[in-house]
Order: C-alpha cells, then sequence, then structure tokens
C-alpha cells in the first residue's frame, strides 16, 4: 500500500488557519508564533500562503524540496510557498490557465524574496534546453538589475523595494518559458535627493563607488568618498551583511546575461555619475538691476557643474541658464522669468529626480526587449506581482497615500476573486451557494478615484486651476466635498464630532481604510502630484550628445513643443492601477501574504503587537471568514477514503466500488450529523473544523491499535522465521557433522591399513634379500654417513659465519678433523670474497686514502715506532687551510701547481741545532714538482726545492717527528745543505713524497732511510745525526744537542 502524507500529518501548530478552533485574533496570532518558533514559517488560509520573514536561512529551498513539491497536491505535504507555485504551474501548463501570484505585505516582510523563490521555483520544475535554459537565466538575472536601481535600505528592511513590479511570464504549450514582460509602478524618485534617517539612497550609487575600478571611476569622475556627495547620506552609508562592491560585479555581470551592450551599461553608469554630480550643486543670489534676484551656481562648484556637462555632452552655459531663468509659454508668447536660489534648488532636485526615475523606466524597457517572447503564436501567462504592502508611518505623505490606494484595489479585486472562486467550486461541486456578508471596501476605493469627487480627482483639479494653489487650499476642498463621507475625518470638515479631536492636525486628513485609520499630512502633496520639470531643463538635457539622454528627455525637442500641462503623477498611477486591476482579473490568482515577526530584523524574535497589526492590515481574519463561512474543509473522493477508511470494517483493507459510495458508508458508520457535510461530484466538503479534528482523532487512535497489530504480527513472523532457520541450520549442520565424521574414521581405517600393508611388504622384502644387503651394507652405510656428515658441516657452518668486517678473525671451529683443509681453504675463501665486497663499497676518494695509508704501512709498520700512533689519524693534506685563509693567499697563488700537502714544521737549526719552534715555525707545502718552506707569520717563501733535487729522505726508528730531506751534491737546492724538519704529521709527509716519486716517470724513486743515525750536509760540513733514548732534562718533548761540528744527539723520550 503506498504511503501517503497530508497536510494534517505531524501538524505543528494548525496548518491551514480555516481550519483553527475556536477562531479569535489571539488564537491566530498565537498559532503563527507557534508555526514560527519552530521554523514552520508558511501557513495556509485555504489556497493563501501566509509568509512569515524568518530573518535567517532555512534548508527548506534546496533541489530536494523542489523534487519533494513537485506534482504533488496542494494540501498533501506541509504548507510550503513551491506548494503554491507548483499549483499556479501545473494549473497553467494542464488547464491552460492563466496565471498570476500577488504578493503583498509591509516593508521588510519578504516580498521579493518570495517572488524570487516563485520564479526559481518555476525554472527549477521547467523544461531543459539551450534556449530554454537562456531565457530562464535571463528572467531570473533580471532581478538583480531592478533591485540595484529600484531597492535601498529604510529602517525596516536592508533590501526594501522602492518600487512596485509586476512581470508577466509567458509559456508556450509544454510549459517552458518564451519570455517575460515586466511593469513597473510609481519609483519612490524622492529618495533620490532625500532621505530619511537611518537610510540610504538606492543600491546603486553604493555599489558603483565600492565595486567600480579605479580606471572606471576615473572615467566617470568619481571618488570612493562617499561623503563627498550630498546625495547620499552617511549614517547608514555601510549597512552589515551587505557588501557593495561584490553586488556592483553581481549586477554588471547580470546585465551582461540580460543582453546589454557594454557602451548600454558605460552610458547608464555615467547617468548615475551625473546624478551625484548633481547633487553636489549649489546656487548664490546675484541682485539683478530689476530688483529681483537671480540665483547663480556657486564658484566652488564650477567643477562639478563642468564634470557633469563632460558625462552628459551638455554645453555648460546652456545648464547654467536653465538654473537661472524659466521660460513660459503662452500661445504665440513667451515670457522668461529669472529664478530665485529656492526655485533653483527646486529645479535641481527635479531634474535629479527625473533623470533617475526615467533611467529607471529605461532600464525596464530595456530588458523588456531582451526578455520578450520571439514567438507571435498563443502563449499561456503567469503574472508574479511583488508590491508594495501598506504603509502607516508617524509622517505620512503622498507616497503612502498613492500605495495605501493600490492596497484598497489589490484588496478589493482579493475579496472580490476569493468570493467568485469559492463560488464557482460550489456551483461545480452542486453545493447550494448561500452569500456570504463581508465588508466591501468599495466605498474607500470610491473615496479615493471617484472621477468626480474623489480625493485623487480634487488633487488634480487643485493643481491645474489657475491662480494660488497651495496644500492647505486643497485640504480646503476636501473639507468641503468630503466632509459627509463616513470614512473621512478632518479638524477642520463641517462634522463637528472632529472639531475638538486633538489627535488630528489642522493641516491632516484622515481616511479609514480596510486596515485600519492613517493619518495624512498634506503638505507637499500637490507638489509631488504636479511632478514639475521646467521646460528649460528638458530642452537642455535634449541637446546633450548623450546617446540614452535625448531617448529619456523626448519633450525637450524644440521641433515637437506640447504646450499641454503634462499629466500628473496621480492621474498616471491611477491609470496604471487600473490597467493592473484589468490585467488581473483575466487571471487565476494566488495570494502570498508576507509578514515581518519583528521591527529589529533579528532572528527567532515574535512580536505580538506587530503581527497582529499587519494581520488586521492584510484582511487575514476577513480571509478566514469567507473560507469559514460555507464550508471550512473540503477534499476529493479519492484522497479521503484513503486516510479515513481504517476507521470502518466494510471500507478497510480495501473498498471495491467508487470513491463517493465508501466516503458516503465511513461516514454513516461514524454517525457523522447530515448537517456536517455535503457531497459534492469531486469533493467532499465539511462545515466545522471540529469534525475534521474528530475524524483526525479517531484515525489517530486507530493508527496506534493498527500499530500495535503490526508489531504483534511482525514479532511472531521474525520469531517463526527465526526458529525454522535454526531448525533448517541445525539438520544441514548435522548431515555435515556425520559426513565429516565418516570420512575421519574411513580415513584412519586407510591409514591403518596402509601402515599393516607396509610392515608386512617391508618384512618379505627383508627376509628375501636379507643375504645380499649384508654383503654390500658397509660401503653404503659410509657414504650416507659422510654424506650426512658434510650437510651437517654446511648446515651448521651456515648459522655460525662470523661478521663481514675484514678485520674480523675469527672463523668457526672445524667439528671433524680430517675437514682441516677444506675447513681452511673456505676460511681463505670466505676472506678473500669479504675483502671484495669491502672494497666494493669504497669512493674514489677514500680509496686514495687508504692506498696512502697502505703505502705508510709498507714503509713504516713494524720500522717506525711513531707509525702506530698515525694509523687512526685520517690523511687530510691541508692542515692550514691555505686555499681560504687569506692570510696565505699571496703565497697560494705563488705555488704554481696543486698543493698536495700544507703543514706547520719545526725547521733545526743548521749552526746550533736548536728546533726553531716558536721564533720561526716554516709553512710546509708539497706539490707534485716541488716543496716549499714558507715563513708561518708573513707568508714569505723561504726555501723553494724542485723534487727532481731530492735524493733521499732520512728518518729514525723512534717516535720523534725529525726527518731530513738530502738534496743532490751539485744541485742549486744544495747551496746551504740539507732539510733537518720536524713534524707531528711525519707519516703522512713522507708517504705522500714518495707516492710522488713512485707515480712519476721523469725521476726516481725518492729512497727513505729508516735509522737512528744518518749523515746530513750542512753548508761543508756533514754532520751525523744520533738519536738516543733518554729522558729530556725539560717537559717530554724531544731535545737536540750539537756536540760538535759532527754530531747531532737527538735525545727521545721512551714511550
Amino acid at each position: 500500500m503506498e504511503v501517503k502524507t497530508s497536510l494534517l500529518d505531524n501538524m505543528i501548530g494548525v496548518g491551514d488557519m480555516v481550519l483553527i478552533e475556536p477562531l479569535s485574533e489571539d488564537t491566530f496570532i498565537e498559532n503563527l508564533r507557534k508555526r514560527f518558533e519552530h521554523n514552520e514559517i508558511y501557513t495556509y488560509i485555504g489556497s493563501v500562503v501566509i509568509s512569515m520573514n524568518p530573518y535567517k536561512s532555512l534548508p527548506i529551498y534546496t533541489a530536494e524540496k523542489v523534487e519533494e513539491y513537485r506534482n504533488r497536491n496542494f494540501y498533501e505535504l506541509s504548507p510550503h510557498i513551491y506548494a503554491l507555485a507548483d499549483e499556479a504551474y501545473r494549473s497553467l501548463r494542464d488547464q491552460d490557465k492563466d496565471q498570476c501570484i500577488l504578493i503583498t505585505g509591509e516593508s521588510g516582510a519578504g516580498k521579493t524574496e518570495a517572488s524570487k523563490f516563485v520564479m526559481s521555483y518555476v525554472a527549477a520544475v521547467c523544461g531543459k534546453g539551450q534556449e530554454v535554459n537562456k531565457v530562464k537565466e535571463q528572467l531570473l538575472q533580471s532581478n538583480p538589475v531592478l533591485e540595484a536601481f529600484g531597492n535601498a535600505k529604510t529602517v525596516r528592511n536592508d533590501n526594501s523595494s522602492r518600487f512596485g513590479k509586476y512581470m508577466d511570464i509567458e509559456f508556450d504549450f509544454k510549459g517552458d518559458p518564451l519570455g517575460g514582460v515586466i511593469s513597473n509602478y510609481l519609483l519612490e524618485k524622492s529618495r533620490v535627493v532625500k532621505q530619511p534617517r537611518g537610510e540610504r539612497n538606492f543600491h546603486i550609487f553604493y555599489q558603483l563607488l565600492s565595486g567600480a575600478s579605479d580606471d572606471t571611476l576615473k572615467k566617470l569622475k568619481l571618488d570612493r568618498d562617499f561623503s563627498k556627495y550630498n546625495y547620499l547620506s552617511l549614517d547608514s552609508a555601510t549597512v552589515n551583511g551587505l557588501d557593495d562592491a561584490a553586488c556592483f560585479r553581481t549586477v554588471r555581470n547580470a546585465m551582461q546575461i540580460v543582453g546589454f551592450m557594454e557602451d548600454e551599461v558605460q552610458s547608464v553608469l555615467e547617468l548615475v555619475a551625473a546624478v551625484l554630480k548633481l547633487g553636489n550643486l549649489e546656487f548664490k543670489p546675484e541682485s539683478r538691476c530689476n530688483g529681483f534676484d537671480e540665483s547663480r551656481i556657486k564658484d566652488k562648484n564650477g567643477e562639478y557643474l563642468k564634470e557633469m556637462c563632460e558625462l552628459l555632452g551638455i554645453e555648460q552655459s546652456v545648464l547654467e541658464r536653465a538654473f537661472s531663468f524659466r521660460t513660459v509659454e503662452a500661445k504665440m508668447e513667451k515670457v522668461s522669468t529669472t529664478l530665485n536660489v529656492a526655485q533653483a534648488y527646486y529645479a535641481r532636485d527635479a531634474l535629479a529626480k527625473n533623470l533617475y526615475s526615467r533611467l529607471f523606466s529605461w532600464l525596464v524597457n530595456r530588458i523588456n526587449e531582451s526578455i520578450k517572447a520571439q514567438t507571435k503564436s498563443r502563449k499561456k501567462v503567469m503574472g508574479v506581482l511583488d508590491i508594495y504592502g501598506f504603509e502607516i508611518f508617524e509622517d505620512n505623505s503622498f507616497e503612502q497615500f498613492i500605495i495605501n490606494y493600490c492596497n484598497e484595489k489589490l484588496q478589493q479585486i482579493f475579496i472580490e476573486l476569493t468570493l467568485r472562486e469559492e463560488q464557482e467550486e460550489y456551483i461545480r461541486e452542486g453545493i447550494e451557494w448561500t452569500n456570504i456578508e463581508y465588508f466591501n471596501n468599495a466605498i474607500i476605493c470610491d473615496l479615493i478615484e471617484n472621477n468626480k469627487n474623489g480625493i485623487l480627482a480634487m488633487l488634480d483639479e487643485e493643481c491645474l486651476r489657475p491662480g494660488t494653489v497651495t496644500d492647505e487650499t486643497f485640504l480646503d476642498k476636501l473639507n468641503t466635498v468630503c466632509a459627509e463621507h463616513q470614512h473621512f475625518e478632518s479638524r477642520q470638515s463641517k462634522n463637528s464630532k472632529f472639531l475638538t479631536d486633538h489627535s488630528l492636525p489642522h493641516n491632516c486628513f484622515r481616511i479609514q481604510h480596510y486596515a485600519g485609520k492613517v493619518l495624512y499630512r498634506v503638505e507637499g502633496f500637490v507638489d509631488k502630484n504636479n511632478d514639475l520639470l521646467y521646460r528649460d531643463l528638458s530642452q537642455a538635457m535634449y541637446k546633450a550628445n548623450h546617446s540614452l539622454i535625448k531617448i529619456l528627455f523626448p519633450e525637450g525637442n524644440p521641433a515637437k513643443v506640447n504646450l499641454k500641462r503634462p499629466l500628473t503623477a496621480g492621474f498616471q498611477f491611477r491609470a496604471s492601477v487600473g490597467t493592473l486591476m484589468k490585467n488581473l482579473l483575466t487571471k487565476n490568482p494566488n495570494y502570498i501574504r508576507c509578514i515581518k515577526p519583528n521591527d529589529k530584523k533579528a532572528a527567532h524574535i515574535f512580536t505580538d503587537s506587530l503581527v497582529c497589526h499587519q494581520v488586521r492590515y492584510l484582511g487575514l481574519m476577513e480571509n478566514v471568514r469567507v473560507r469559514r463561512a460555507g464550508y471550512a474543509f473540503r477534499q476529493a473522493y479519492e484522497p479521503c477514503l484513503e486516510r479515513y477508511k481504517m476507521l470502518c470494517k466494510q471500507t478497510w483493507p480495501h473498498w471495491k466500488g467508487p470513491a463517493r459510495e465508501g466516503v458516503e458508508v465511513l461516514l454513516k458508520n461514524l454517525q457523522v450529523p447530515a448537517e456536517e457535510f455535503a457531497y459534492g461530484r469531486s469533493k467532499i466538503f465539511i462545515r466545522n473544523p471540529r469534525t475534521l479534528f474528530f475524524l483526525e482523532e479517531k484515525r489517530r487512535q486507530c493508527l496506534e491499535d493498527l500499530a500495535t497489530l503490526i508489531q504483534k504480527i511482525y514479532r511472531g513472523w521474525k520469531c517463526r522465521t527465526h526458529f525454522l532457520l535454526l531448525k533448517k541450520s541445525q539438520v544441514v549442520v548435522a548431515a555435515w557433522y556425520r559426513r565429516f565424521a565418516q570420512q575421519k574414521k574411513y580415513q584412519n581405517i586407510r591409514s591403518s591399513a596402509l601402515v599393516v600393508q607396509s610392515y608386512i611388504r617391508g618384512w618379505k622384502v627383508r627376509r628375501e634379500y636379507r643375504k645380499f644387503f649384508r654383503a654390500n651394507a658397509g660401503k653404503k652405510i659410509y657414504d650416507f654417513t659422510i654424506q650426512r656428515i658434510m650437510q651437517k658441516y654446511f648446515m651448521g657452518l651456515k648459522k655460525t659465519m662470523p661478521s663481514m668486517s675484514p678485520v674480523d678473525k675469527s672463523w668457526p671451529a672445524r667439528p671433524y678433523g680430517f675437514l682441516d683443509g677444506m675447513h681452511q681453504e673456505l676460511r681463505r675463501i670466505f676472506h678473500l670474497w669479504r675483502c671484495k665486497k669491502y672494497r666494493s663499497q669504497f669512493t674514489e676518494e677514500k680509496k686514495a686514502t687508504y692506498e696512502e695509508k697502505l703505502a705508510a704501512s709498507e714503509l713504516f709498520k713494524d720500522k717506525k715506532a711513531l707509525y702506530p700512533s698515525s694509523v687512526g689519524q685520517p690523511f687530510k693534506g691541508d692542515y692550514v687551510e691555505i686555499t681560504k685563509n687569506p692570510k696565505y693567499q699571496k703565497l697560494n697563488s705563488l705555488v704554481e701547481d696543486k698543493v698536495l700537502l700544507a703543514d706547520v714544521v719545526s725547521k733545526i737549526n743548521r749552526a746550533n741545532g736548536k728546533v726553531r719552534t716558536i721564533s720561526s715555525p716554516r709553512i710546509f707545502l708539497l706539490t707534485k714538482k716541488s716543496l716549499v718552506l714558507a715563513d708561518q707569520k708573513t707568508g714569505q717563501v723561504k726555501a723553494s726545492v724542485p723534487l727532481l733535487d731530492l735524493s733521499s729522505v732520512s728518518v729514525s726508528t723512534q717516535s720523534d717527528g725529525f726527518f731530513a730531506l738530502k738534496l743532490k751534491e751539485g744541485s742549486t737546492s744544495a747551496a746551504k745543505g740539507d732539510f733537518l724538519l720536524s713534524s707531528d704529521r711525519l707519516i703522512e709527509i713522507i708517504t705522500k713524497l714518495h707516492r710522488i716519486g713512485a707515480a712519476s716517470a721523469e725521476r726516481n724513486q725518492i729512497n727513505i732511510d729508516i735509522s737512528d743515525e744518518f749523515l746530513v750536509q750542512f753548508k761543508q760540513d756533514k754532520v751525523c745525526v744520533k738519536f738516543i733514548p733518554g729522558t729530556p732534562k725539560n717537559g717530554n718533548g724531544v731535545a737536540c744537542k750539537r756536540k760538535n761540528n759532527r754530531l747531532l744527539e737527538v735525545s727521545v723520550p721512551s714511550p
């Protein structure tokens, strides 16, 4: 059985106000509060949707929600704006009925957002395709453009629509969008020149200054500082949570998508910049000879005027004259009069308002050109009306008057269409229609719009009357004509009951609207209705070279001068409202009533008094009473039977006959009084909500009983199924176990049989061949034993192998004496292999180091007592960092070849045998071709000996560092004799000398003489150097002493 949901399921409060019981204003408000606190912001009054502004984002507008409400009955799910949008779209697509969605409410109630949700839902559920998607995108992107130019921040709303918008979306026969047409009503152009405290001008001004690039602002001659423009209020220039720069980028992108050309966008921005410049113009009086004052632009404002004229392409002198003179034409005569300062400011503001309002109208027309349907075939239409709600402020003027007039007309058509819809449904279903009493506000509409005695007609008449016309004369006329009207109140009227009403000032009048009484201040009514723009300014604008200005001011064309007075604002608005009402009457209406819960624009706050006020002026209680006057609830027979069939045994679980008969049986069985319901052709009508709640309560109890029954049956089925499964599993397990046990028993028997067979066969073979076995057994046993010993030897050797270090001399002991030769050979082979592996890891540098160490070992091992201490010391070569040390930079440059060794050595004095360690240490440098001795302090070369002149080197066997460099006799270097030097790195020096001699093909190898006595040539004398063990007198160092001309003793301390 398919499970269906309903408006009545999981209901918080009452989802449809028609069902509220008892009905009163308090219960109505309390129901709204309860649902609002649970984030249920939508509530129905029949087919009307009440929308509460949550002032926060809610997760109820996702793609999943769109699919959930798609093609579902209006009352099938909980209240949502998507349900109304889907109902309207399906009626348009399937029943070929033109639709209109009327969204009303006061500023800040969420009308604009509601219209966006409706349009986005329709765009999501209609067809797909490249062209269709383009049309949908253009329709949706028209919103950011209109919001930027037509919305502003007010005290009640950060994104308040300051104009009324009606959009007709056109569809083809399949329900795919073809295009649209937008109509705008009464832009609040007075906001351009003046904003109330805490409010802003239109968004586009702030977006342009915040988001435009520096290059764009330079072209427009603008500065980002808001404070430099008089038309921009500073106390609310920035709005929390609103990024004007990002919004400007969005608007630019939207204009591109809608179809604006780049030059058109630039022209629009130039006009916006011109309005800002215009607001900075200031005037001063200048006396003329005739005694009258003439207005002149202040000198300091000349730059603003010049920049504005450059933007608009107007000659500066033409515009200056238009702000100083006014030309009045009457028949064939022209009269030019001067403007005083007050009139000049009025002309400036009038030009700014007209320039901006005409630009806005041009934008709407330009968008219409882009989004209009391209086909001329018959189209289905869905209209969306987003218009200002009823306004009651502390100070209400002309704007509030005509806005409230529009809402009176909408309320009138709302009641009319609601009653008509009710009557048509009753007639369609064959239910007797009874007249419903309701308040008809036609009397209030007549008070305002009557062509003869209406307030608007009298205002137009007063504006056209010659002579002195003021707001006070207009009020006097109202007091005369409307004094007896029951919905008109004035302190100065003939009606005496208001003479002492101090809540009614003398310069005001009060109208009792359907939503309550509103006090209007007449100040500004005449000027705002006239909305005059001096002809001189129109003609000045027409002379502009700007492409857009000529289109906006066609009346400025001198060739088409029209001497007729332009239509008043009130007349134009009344005509627009009349056209709108005729349009709405041709369509099937759908209503969204928007309510704001508080004035703080904050989430989770519900102000009873504010909501109650809106409920009253929206006429929601009146709407509920109209819906409840007949039958409060109606539902088709099929869903009604599907929902309540479990309440009757005859209809449960399945009814075989027609649904209507099933409902009749059901209600009869439940003994519902006959006067509480009526049978229509396709629906059941229930008169009182109590009857519906009675059915719901019975259904709830029945569902609990059914749930218990289902649980019982399910538990029994579950346990029975579990038992049968256990039983079946036990049989399977037992069968598998018996099979396993038999297989195991068979395997044991077979294994035993094989063992017995093998023993018998073995016994037979052994008995048969015993004589042959005994003859060859010894040799076979010996071979087998040797094989096993060798195998065991190799396996044991594998486990006890020594480490891979070449110096590790350990080796496992041999287990048997006969393996001694092989054991030693394996040891030798392993050691050679281990050494090879070790050598393969050496780098070239490391190999060279080891080669030097090996050469040192061959030269000095067991020959020189100093050698063991040098083994662990690496041969670095350069110990004085001759290439890096700046002190020896000059010395390094004198040496041609690469320095192989650089160290500090001590030179033995040839005369007295003293060691020069402190007074004159020497730098010893060794290259491939020569050796150099230099002074350590100055770096001066003391001696340079080519290696070809070196015959041998003599050292002792003891632990001293003395070595003698013997030179060939007759060589140039041998003039002063041999060198006797001392160094701690003797081993490294001698090794490198020996290796250089061995590697050179040009000279013989340098001999190394290791002896405790050797001869050295000191100039003309040959001296014997003798090394003797002993303890020196001073310290633990080596001591040298010249005994005579022929002997030099070196005392070396014992180790």
